[in-house]
């Protein structure tokens, strides 16, 4: 305490000396009351004073408001709050803290020094508060992301009779568009109309981006119609806006007129597209960006590091990856996350877990990045382990952390550990079960065969269960093989009047391996009556940074003379080793030979024999498919990286499967 203090000590005693040599030296002091070129060594002179004997030099004075207020605004700017605390001590010595000029600098500056308690503090003594006032804390609340506060504020401020300016209308606004308070946003819209206020370009900008996110597009181009000098904020609020509902040619087509599209442009366009699940797009206009010379930011990496990610296009990513270090980003949390992010889709956690231990700092989304990644690939105790040693960091898990974990669980076979996990969510940390974690607990019991427990557990839900409870249900009826409880499933859904084909789908597959192919037929008269149709089953493999896509059932890629030979051989090498084709996958009522050859041309094995003809022995092997992984190509699979002496990732809709050696990392358990 000593040391503290006597630091403390000789950090007033240097802000004492540079209140000295203010006052001595006039000549700093215009008429605008400018001390530019003092202030703009502000820092450096604390340095330099702290290094001086600065206890021979202290001396009281008495300061004016003009002074004070420059010397907060370089602490604002510098962040240099403990400066500016001693600098708000000498105020109250002076007699000055109720002054309105002082009391506004000091809550401008505590608010971008980031010290909203302060601030509040400050503004809260104010005996005499303007619109000054109450636009600063608003700002400063805005800048952090507290939009609620900022409303609550505006509410108050209004209620006190302070009419607001267009900088109290532009950042209401803001908190309106971050929060999508529509109906908010509207009535601070007309508030401003009503009060006869010129709208001016900051306004109309703020007003674009709200009505943009929001989803009110067309109010959004009307009030981008009026203004007169767009700058980048206004574009990019209405090109994001295009772009966040699919609307790409309209986003294009102003992308293109925009004067000259900064970073925060080309992000917003990559964003969009990624969003949207238009990865490739993203990625080219990543491309373009850097072709261009676009200056790179974390947003632009971490989102094309996404666009990686969905499209599980490895060796792209690592070309961004490389960008980031070029650009100096490697160590951006925003850019680490997303890393770890990218290379667990991509199938390599190993790569993952390096850029994981690598990181300087990591929040919430690190070590759920990492934990969900752990889960996908199968690796259900080191994902607990994961777990764990983020409790013992001192962070404490989102409602993300727990679907990671309760997904790790059902898909290593973790039945108690949860049923704690679940358990805990709402008792240990306070957060209430969304219908993601009942549907993972659902697949947790009936995965491990517990189909009694898990209907119980939908019957005492606290939520209405939507079509996807019961299609994870109707799921685990169909691996167990109880037909009757899939039919009770399969009434439910009906009843549901769903639109999406996939738990029909399910179903029709459920009747067709239990050989009920009358009620498959009726099933399918369902659909069409509902014009509902089956999402065709693909896969994709990246080789040499392009994309190459294969569809179920036919082959229309340049090469598919040499597919063609090389599934032919495989599938004479399987059989050779024992390999036997499990015909009932194909959910047709067709001839036993005919079956054979539909799963031979099953998309993922198409893809594979293509990686097989197109890449070095000994490189892995990564698919990705849409669908879920048949059961025949699962164990096909197996088979051929033994045969090959390669390992085959195969990345589905619900995990990671590594084939080595004639094993799967599941351990058939998936």
């Amino acid at each position: 305490m000593h040391l503290l203090a006597k630091r403390h000590r000789v950090r007033t005693i240097a802000t004492t000396i540079i209140f000295k040599q203010l006052e001595k030296s006039q000549e700093y002091v215009d008429s605008n009351g400018s001390f530019a070129d003092f202030t703009a060594g502000f820092k450096h002179g604390f340095q330099g004073v702290l290094m001086a004997n600065a206890e021979q030099h202290c001396i009281q004075l008495d300061y004016n408001a003009s002074a004070f207020a420059s010397i907060m605004k370089r602490c604002a700017k510098m962040e240099a709050v403990a400066e500016g605390k001693i600098v708000h001590t000498h105020i109250i010595k002076a007699g000055l803290e109720q002054d309105n000029f002082i009391g506004n600098n000091l809550v401008t500056m505590y608010a971008k020094c980031d010290s909203l308690k302060d601030a509040r503090q400050v503004f809260d003594k104010m005996s005499q508060r303007n619109v000054i006032s109450w636009t600063a804390l608003m700002t400063g609340y805005a800048q952090r992301g507290y939009s609620i506060e900022v409303l609550e504020l505006f509410s108050r401020m209004e209620c006190e009779g302070v009419m607001p300016d267009k900088f109290t209308f532009a950042t209401v606004v803001k908190a309106c568009a971050s929060l999508a308070a529509l109906d908010r946003g509207k009535q601070v819209h007309g508030h401003c109309l009503g009060a006869g206020f010129e709208l001016d370009d900051v306004a109309r900008s703020a007003l674009v981006d709200m009505y943009a996110k929001c989803g009110y597009i067309e109010d959004a181009r009307k009030v981008f119609e009026k203004i007169t000098e767009r700058n980048a904020i206004s574009w990019t609020a209405m090109i994001a806006g295009y772009a966040r509902i699919g609307r790409f040619d309209d986003a294009w087509m102003l992308f293109c007129q925009m004067p000259k599209p900064d970073t925060v442009t080309w992000t917003a366009m990559i964003v969009g597209y990624v969003q949207m699940g238009n990865d490739a797009d993203a990625l080219k206009l990543f491309y373009q960006m850097l072709k261009e010379g676009v200056k790179l930011d974390h947003f632009a990496l971490s989102s094309a590091l996404g666009a990686c990610a969905g499209l599980a296009a490895l060796e792209n990513g690592r070309q961004v990856h490389a960008s980031a270090v070029e650009a100096g980003f490697e160590s951006s949390l925003f850019v680490g996350n997303a890393l770890v992010d990218m290379y667990s889709k991509c199938g390599i956690i190993e790569d993952a877990l390096e850029v994981f231990d690598k990181m300087r700092v990591r929040d919430v989304v690190s070590w759920t990045a990492m934990i969900v990644g752990c889960a996908q690939h199968g690796r259900g105790k080191v994902t607990l382990q994961f777990f764990e040693q983020m409790l013992i960091a001192g962070l404490k898990p989102n409602n993300i952390t727990f679907v990671g974990l309760l997904y790790a669980c059902s898909h290593a076979g973790l039945v108690d550990e949860g049923r704690h996990y679940f358990n805990s969510m709402s008792l240990e940390y306070g957060i209430s079960p969304t219908i993601e974690h009942y549907t993972c607990m659902l697949d947790l019991l009936g995965r491990a065969g517990f189909l009694d427990e898990a209907e119980e557990f939908i019957n005492n839900m606290p939520v209405k269960p939507d079509a996807t409870i019961w299609g994870a249900m109707l799921g685990a009826c169909r691996v167990h093989g109880n037909i009757d409880m899939a039919q009770r499933t399969a009434e439910r859904l009906v009843q549901l009047q769903m639109e999406d084909s996939s738990t029909f789908v399910l179903l029709s597959n459920t009747y067709a391996a239990a050989g009920r192919w009358d009620d498959v037929a009726k099933v399918r008269k369902l659909m069409i009556g509902r014009e509902l149709r089956k999402q065709p089953g693909c896969s994709w493999i990246e080789v040499k940074a392009k994309t190459h896509v294969f569809h179920a059932g036919e082959i229309s890629h340049p090469q598919k003379e040499e597919i063609h030979v090389m599934l032919e051989w495989l599938a004479a090498q399987m059989k050779a080793v024992g390999y036997v084709p499990d015909t009932n996958f194909v959910l047709h009522d067709m001839e036993e030979h005919k079956k054979e050859h539909h799963l031979s041309y099953h998309s993922e094995k198409v893809a594979v024999a293509f990686g097989l003809i197109s890449t070095f022995s000994g490189t892995t092997i990564r698919v990705v498919k849409n669908l879920r992984v048949c059961g025949d190509c699962h164990t096909a699979l197996k088979f051929i990286c033994k045969i090959v002496g390669r390992e085959i990732v195969v990345r589905d809709a619900n995990r990671f499967h590594h084939f080595k050696d004639g094993q799967c990392s599941c351990q058939d358990y998936w």
